[in-house]
């Protein structure tokens, strides 16, 4: 007795790579998403919330007035203190060296 022969269901096969394919990239999502986790619980409360803040104002497009606006004022005042600070910091004076016809005179 023979059996006949069934022609392979392609379409099985390719729905089976591709929901293998799908769950492979749902895996690695969660991967991610658990690393990002882990990152998050290990940075400072107040580094994670500077983060986000910065990303907010990124995102819509926020000025530094915008942003002073949001906050108290005193807390607006340390804010443009700190940018200041920052803007300030890589700016220190350097040491000219004197030129050698100086140096020779």
């Amino acid at each position: 007795m023979t059996v006949p022969h069934r022609p392979c269901d392609l379409s099985a096969m390719a729905m089976n790579k591709d929901t293998y394919r799908q769950f492979q990239e749902e895996l690695a999502a969660l991967d991610r998403a658990q690393e990002e986790r882990r990152q998050q619980a290990s940075d400072l409360p107040m580094e994670h919330a500077r983060r986000e803040f910065l990303a907010l104002r990124e995102r819509y497009g926020l000025s530094v007035a915008d942003v002073v606006a949001f906050f108290p004022e005193e807390e607006g005042i340390a804010y443009l203190q700190g940018l200041i600070a920052a803007a300030d910091a890589p700016k220190a004076p350097r040491k000219q060296r004197a030129s050698r016809k100086k140096a020779d005179e």
